[in-house]
């Protein structure tokens, strides 16, 4: 629920940066969204790199094993987001910039970053814990923790919003301050030694970074792929279409993260399951495992895609566009939200390969879903087609990286489950 939460946000932040400030203020937004996109990617990085080790040392019932992994990742999460903290506070515009905010859409952009970027570090900490804490045995508290933080967000958006009239700010800085608390919840678990994994010294190994980095590589690649595609898709907007379609793509952007998110939670809630599985060399619960979330991803994203078309209006209407670019979102999201129901099994195989010491099948896979088809089908198929088919690239994309899925899904799998007895 870690992932679904920073998407939760994100929605939430939509929804009354778009009624309280308005369609540009949530276009500019949705154009400074990736640096909260590649941040929680970098997150993923070390967080379930740490995870995937620790889930599987647990199988193996080595619990020192499993907390050397969540010390190791830890550090790393907190190094990694003070670099990312100094980035967006001390190169907010050139950030911007290369984002795509033009000079319309720059202040307001620059605004974003800058005040979330303060609070990069909670959020990091925020992530990994909950990851942990739902691998050490208190998924209850990760559920506890989302739903405190959530309300918390949606109260402080109105708060700042509405009555104090800060704009774009109040809703970054509400978005800080809620996944400050959730962070705050969830290390309750390790404040009062509920489950096996502790925080206390222990002596670096780079080793182990090297190993945590190598688990957590496909998911990190594969969480570039929203933000690529987003800026790929402002840039080819911005040049073909005009404001108003950035406006409504910020719309889109809004309704496509609630379905990512459904997406995210599954695959994060099957991740320690994936891996504690295969550590325990359990086969036949593994793959059932497996099964059972590509059918809820396949099926989630059907009744998500039949929401978009049969109840559109009403969705979109939550973030406040104006009439023009309502319309202009209704007409467009059907042709962009068939592609969930392959976004969906997409997330659920990479989770799957990377859970059970497949890394080496996850990462391609992920480079070709996050950098290599996105930006070739998003900027080449308009260049080629025209105008018309700007909002089908995603899907088709997506499309493209399910067939790679699927192969190396076999490949890996040509001779069985092969499990690795290797130490970390």
């Amino acid at each position: 629920m870690s992932n679904a939460c920073i998407f939760l946000f994100t929605i939430v932040d939509g929804v009354f940066v778009g009624r309280g400030v308005g369609s540009d203020a949530l276009g500019a937004v949705n154009i400074a969204m990736p640096v909260v996109m590649i941040a929680t990617a970098i997150n993923m990085l070390t967080s379930i790199g740490g995870c995937a080790i620790a889930a599987i040392r647990l199988g193996q019932n080595d619990k020192e094993g499993a907390n050397q992994a969540f010390l190791h990742s830890l550090t790393a999460n907190v190094v990694l987001a003070a670099i990312i903290t100094l980035v967006c506070t001390l190169l907010t515009e050139p950030l911007s910039k290369f984002l795509g905010a033009d000079a319309f859409y720059l202040p307001m952009a620059k605004e974003y970053v800058f005040w979330w970027g303060l609070f990069a570090i909670p959020s990091a900490l925020s992530v990994n814990f909950q990851f942990f804490c739902r691998n050490d045995g208190s998924p209850a508290l990760v559920a506890a923790a989302t739903v405190i933080s959530t309300v918390l967000n949606i109260f402080l958006d109105w708060l700042f919003v509405f009555p104090m009239q800060m704009g774009i700010m109040g809703a970054a800085i509400a978005t800080g301050i809620s996944q400050t608390v959730s962070w705050l919840v969830v290390a309750m678990h390790f404040i009062l030694h509920k489950g096996d994994l502790r925080i206390r010294p222990y002596k670096p190994q780079m080793g182990m970074f090297g190993q945590i980095i190598f688990f957590g590589l496909p998911e990190m690649i594969a969480q570039f792929a929203t933000p690529v595609t987003t800026i790929c898709l402002n840039t080819v907007i911005v040049a073909h279409l005009g404001e108003v379609a950035v406006n409504a793509f910020a719309v889109i952007s809004y309704v496509a993260s609630l379905a990512i998110s459904v997406f995210a939670g599954a695959a994060e809630g099957l991740q320690p399951l994936f891996g504690q599985t295969y550590g325990a060399k359990e086969e036949k619960d593994m793959k059932w495992y497996f099964r059972s979330g590509m059918l809820i991803s396949f099926v989630g994203s059907i009744v998500i895609v039949g929401l978009c078309i049969f109840f559109g209006r009403p969705i979109c209407s939550l973030f406040g566009a104006d009439a023009e670019t309502l319309e202009y979102t209704l007409y467009y999201l059907p042709q962009y939200a068939w592609a969930f129901v392959v976004v969906g099994l997409n997330t659920m195989i990479s989770a799957y390969l990377y859970s059970t010491e497949r890394s080496g099948y996850a990462i391609p896979l992920n480079i070709c879903r996050a950098l290599v088809f996105n930006t070739l089908i998003i900027r080449g198929l308009p260049a080629l087609v025209g105008e018309s088919i700007i909002w089908y690239t995603y899907g088709i994309a997506e499309g493209a990286v399910l067939i790679l899925a699927v192969i190396l899904l076999k490949i890996s799998e040509r001779n069985g489950i092969v499990f690795k007895n290797q130490q970390y």
